[in-house]
């Protein structure tokens, strides 16, 4: 099912040749359609063809995060319904009671490039924003998308930065382990290798068990709520043979564990935790190792490292030894006021952050679980 969208926004930039109002003209009269992707038949086709479409994008993602936390996605397309889809930009509709009614691309997701093209469809996605906020009321809107998108609107916007990775497969394994950082990155692998650390891959209920046991110590340890147990269960479901979990064992004991997911070329790297027993055995280093190997032998191009906070120091250097590409990343939220598209209150941050961990670090483990099970599907 589809409909239409009528409103208007000022643009970007002018197409070359133009000026501002015959761009202005030109996206007012281009009606825009709403469709729902998990539904539409053309979706799949679409994000196969289209260069940037990532993991994030997929039907597979898109469901999880439907039947987890019941965000309901949306796109939108000046492709009239039955047409093959030339563009599109995809959101997942937030509503709650406690952080307000949002539309955001996408919830947990590192990023979520707008699969449009060119200054008109730039012009289109802002008139969808500017629409979207003002007659449906929406707190804000919100795009995470890799290449930044300039828009001029009428509408409030706020940015927050973060750092992104992404590492090139394309030379050989020498090459890519002779890129990594020798008095770290290599020195732990092969650490790793002589005390005899193991790995196993897959998706079964034992290396889910043991991945999701990792998880919830690691974010314990960090007093953040583990996500539910069925996101993982529905992830696996959706994505099949696209997601792997790795595990590191040191006899036989689980040291480290990863996430992945595969979307046509690019090998994404989701969630890492550890038993922070084997940290300096490298065992996080050896899952990545693994992780590079299986991505070479499969003819992959690219390892999403995902985004970091601009503040994680110590994340970002670690990323950096990989030999991985640093870009930035930067969030967007525009709304009609200014107090509504914070993503924080700078002169309150640190404050909240101190109370947070503080009441967090006094409350049982079974009770951050059930903590996590309420509150993620309020702040995606």
């Amino acid at each position: 099912m589809s409909s239409a969208v009528t409103a208007k926004v000022e643009m970007a930039a002018p197409h070359a040749g133009w000026s501002w109002g015959e761009v202005a003209q030109k996206a007012a009269e281009q009606p825009v359609y709403s469709f729902e992707p998990l539904g539409d038949s053309r979706w799949d086709d679409f994000l196969e063809r289209h260069p940037r479409s990532s993991v994030f994008h997929s039907k597979p993602w898109l469901s999880a995060l439907y039947r987890t936390y019941g965000y309901e996605p949306v796109a939108y397309t000046t492709t009239p319904a039955g047409e093959v889809l030339q563009n599109a930009v995809v959101f997942c509709r937030v509503e709650s009671w406690l952080t307000g009614r949002r539309l955001v691309s996408l919830p947990f997701s590192d990023h979520c490039e707008p699969l449009v093209d060119g200054n008109e469809a730039a012009a289109i996605l802002g008139r969808t924003i500017e629409h979207e906020v003002q007659q449906r009321h929406w707190r804000y809107v919100e795009v995470r998308p890799v290449q930044p998108v300039q828009l001029r609107t009428s509408l409030q916007l706020t940015t927050v930065p973060y750092a992104f990775h992404e590492l090139n497969l394309e030379p050989g394994l020498d090459t890519l382990f002779n890129n990594f950082h020798k008095s770290s990155t290599q020195r732990k692998i092969t650490r790793a290798e002589r005390e005899g650390l193991t790995c196993r891959e897959g998706s079964s209920d034992m290396l889910l068990d043991q991945f999701y046991r990792l998880f919830k110590v690691t974010r314990e340890r960090h007093r953040v709520p583990p996500q539910p147990l069925k996101w993982f269960l529905h992830l696996i479901e959706a994505c099949g043979s696209t997601l792997k979990i790795r595990v590191a064992y040191k006899d036989e004991q689980p040291a480290a564990a990863m996430l992945t997911l595969q979307h046509k070329d690019t090998l994404v790297y989701k969630y890492g935790c550890s038993d922070v027993r084997f940290n300096n055995l490298g065992s996080m280093h050896l899952l990545y190792w693994r992780a590079i190997q299986d991505a070479k032998s499969q003819g992959l191009r690219r390892l999403d490292f995902g985004r970091t906070d601009a503040d994680q120091k110590g994340l970002i250097v670690f990323k950096n030894r990989w030999g991985a590409r640093q870009s930035s990343l930067t969030y967007s939220r525009y709304g009609v006021s200014e107090s509504s598209t914070h993503f924080f209150d700078m002169s309150t941050t640190k404050w909240k952050a101190r109370t947070a961990k503080y009441v967090m670090s006094h409350l049982p483990s079974g009770v951050l679980s059930k903590i996590g099970q309420t509150l993620y599907r309020h702040v995606g």
